[in-house]
């Protein structure tokens, strides 16, 4: 039998790990659980991710890319007239405003780095491409404090009933930009 050719499959079972651990938490991820959901032979997911923690990889390295993208397209990272604080609680509003469980999603794949060696390279990647676009506006020290603080905020929101405060986050970060 002919092998047919398909090259998006690499990304179709990316899409469906992220779909997973959306649904089920990392918990129930699985290559026989992408491959159900990517709609594609068990051999795919094994053959392109030899192991959940590459898989893990590859997912978090797509959430941590579209999260700087979103960053990057705002122009308070370009126009120094900007307020950088209100620009960045805004852009947290925004983000929780969507889709929740996108935003869970993110967060949990970016703190499975406490169990699973093979994703802290990506986390920290992660943290030191918010750091460079924020040193675009600032210095790379208060850049650093700048991700440390916008991780804490999420966390804070993600992990407690208390709802996004955009005027107490647009404050706090005033107080860390110089």
């Amino acid at each position: 039998m002919a092998r047919r050719h398909d090259p998006e499959r690499r990304q179709r079972i990316i899409d469906a790990a992220i779909r997973v651990v959306g649904e089920k938490g990392i918990a129930g991820l699985s290559h026989r659980t992408v491959a159900a959901e990517a709609d594609v032979p068990l051999g795919s997911t094994t053959y392109h991710f030899k192991t959940l923690d590459d898989l893990l990889v590859a997912a978090l390295r797509q959430a941590s890319e579209g999260f700087a993208k979103v960053i990057a397209a705002r122009g308070a990272l370009t126009d120094p007239h900007t307020d950088l604080a209100a620009e960045l609680a805004g852009w947290i509003g925004e983000w929780f405003a969507g889709d929740r469980t996108g935003v869970e999603l993110e967060y949990e794949l970016y703190l499975a780095a406490l169990r699973r060696p093979a994703l802290r390279p990506v986390a920290a990647e992660w943290a030191q491409d918010v750091a460079d676009l924020l040193s675009r506006r600032t210095d790379p020290v208060t850049a650093r404090a700048l991700v440390a603080l916008l991780d804490g905020i999420c966390l804070q929101v993600l992990l407690t009933e208390v709802p996004y405060d955009e005027e107490y986050a647009r404050e706090v970060l005033s107080r860390v930009i110089p």
